[in-house]
């Protein structure tokens, strides 16, 4: 049971939730850009939330299925495909043998998810199947998918049991899982960072007041973000400390640097700010060229955001659970 790759597309990797409780040993956590798709994706096929799943990015990858399956596809519409029919997002597809899979012009968001019922064969490296591209590590031989590469996927999944229509899951399932990614970019929400009171006035207010443009020198590892150079009030030395998924540091030439999945364990560029965990998955569905504004919250309001999306995923949960007894 596989997906035989057809055609690679420009980067196309097996995540999970990351490598976590590795960092104090230099060890990254990587993972998926938009953790709350990959996490909706497999719930749709009766997966653990933290299964892995493929990410692909921007120019999508063609698949050969090799055995019956079924598969989810959220986060952004890549256009998917088989057999050369459009592939409904956000709910499970019943795939048969020999049908291709394939992914065409990027139609929103930067990144898509597909996972399938069972999940991936893929060994775990310290506890995790994602894949760390620089250090080789995880997924399927520590890289990206190539041409002819054969991704296999556990055995058969009790998803396969049910009959499968296009009337199968409720319209009201798939108008709540796309709750999950919003169709316009919003302001980015942000704690104050730890060295927030370092930068002048007049940089804390154009943080907040103007656009800044995803530079075309982005990646996993970090989002470089263009607009008015941000000062400190006068040169400081500080000495590397840890950072997190989506500190902004800024480096002297005052241009921000948003850290993702991929980031270095330590940091030693002033932070200015840290993205709340909600909006993560917004940033990692930004394609270079894009524009985002930023919005400073308060510790209680990011804590109740994030308890209000973590409660429709609980709903969305429960509602799979009951459908698939």
């Amino acid at each position: 049971m596989s997906l035989r790759v057809i055609k690679p597309g420009l980067l196309t990797t097996i995540q999970d939730l990351g490598r976590r409780g590795f960092q104090k040993h230099g060890v990254i956590v990587s993972g998926a850009m938009d953790a709350y798709s990959l996490r909706i994706a497999n719930l749709l096929v009766g997966n653990q939330e933290g299964e892995a799943a493929l990410e692909v990015t921007l120019m999508g990858p063609t698949f050969k299925v090799e055995e019956d399956c079924v598969i989810a596809i959220t986060g952004g519409d890549l256009s998917p495909t088989i057999d050369d029919r459009t592939v409904p997002m956000w709910r499970p597809v019943y795939v048969k043998k020999g049908a291709i899979l394939r992914f065409g012009r990027c139609k929103s968001g930067c990144r898509a998810y597909l996972s399938v019922a069972g999940g991936y064969a893929i060994s775990e490296v310290m506890g995790s199947k994602s894949t760390y591209l620089r250090g080789q590590m995880g997924g399927y031989k520590g890289r990206a998918l190539q041409v002819d590469d054969v991704v296999p996927f556990n055995g058969h999944s009790t998803m396969l049991k049910h009959k499968w229509t296009e009337s199968f899951i409720a319209a009201k399932w798939f108008v709540h899982a796309k709750e999950f990614l919003p169709s316009r970019i919003p302001a980015i929400r942000f704690l104050a960072g730890s060295q927030y009171e370092y930068f002048t006035n007049s940089s804390k207010l154009q943080f907040v007041d103007s656009l800044f443009k995803v530079s075309s020198q982005s990646d996993r590892m970090g989002y470089r973000i263009s607009g008015p150079a941000l000062e400190l009030q006068h040169k400081r030395d500080i000495l590397s400390e840890a950072v997190s998924n989506g500190s902004i540091q800024v480096p002297p030439d005052g241009n921000p640097i948003i850290l993702l999945a991929d980031r270095q364990t330590t940091g030693g560029y002033p932070k200015i700010a840290q993205v709340i965990t909600t909006d993560l998955s917004v940033i990692g569905q930004l394609k270079p060229g894009e524009s985002i504004q930023f919005s400073q919250v308060t510790l209680k309001e990011a804590e109740q955001i994030y308890l209000q999306k973590e409660q429709k995923l609980k709903q969305l949960k429960v509602a799979l659970s009951l459908a698939l007894q």
